[in-house]
């Protein structure tokens, strides 16, 4: 994920989870907080219990890479921090997107994607 989309430092994260509002499933928590850019930025955090650092690393990989192939769809001026539940040691990618795609739904942070039609000549 480029840098420009990520939150980067410790006070962005506070302020996201002091000021942002929640939305949970099994897998993963999502809290967002409105931010005053063009663009929407993302955490993602991996707790220690969820296992050791290739554990915690891999879980992140697939969070960002899920988050990733979905920014086009996502509303444009917020602070989006994922948080990972225990489960999702054992979820596979796909889950991990579906589980995305819900919580974004229901956090209504979702924008219709975009259409791209190909012209034949």
């Amino acid at each position: 994920m480029n840098r420009r989309y990520r939150l980067a430092h410790r006070k962005q994260f506070q302020r996201v989870r002091r000021q942002g509002r929640s939305w949970s499933h099994p897998l993963l928590v999502l809290l967002a907080a409105e931010n005053d850019l063009s663009y929407s930025r993302f955490g993602f955090l991996v707790s220690k219990r969820i296992g050791k650092a290739v554990v915690r690393n891999r879980v992140k990989r697939l969070m960002r890479e899920a988050m990733r192939m979905r920014l086009h769809e996502v509303a444009a001026g917020w602070d989006i921090l994922l948080i990972a539940r225990t489960p999702i040691v054992e979820a596979d990618f796909w889950r991990i997107g579906e589980a995305l795609d819900s919580l974004l739904q229901r956090a209504g942070l979702k924008t219709k994607p975009v259409q791209t039609t190909d012209v034949a000549q």
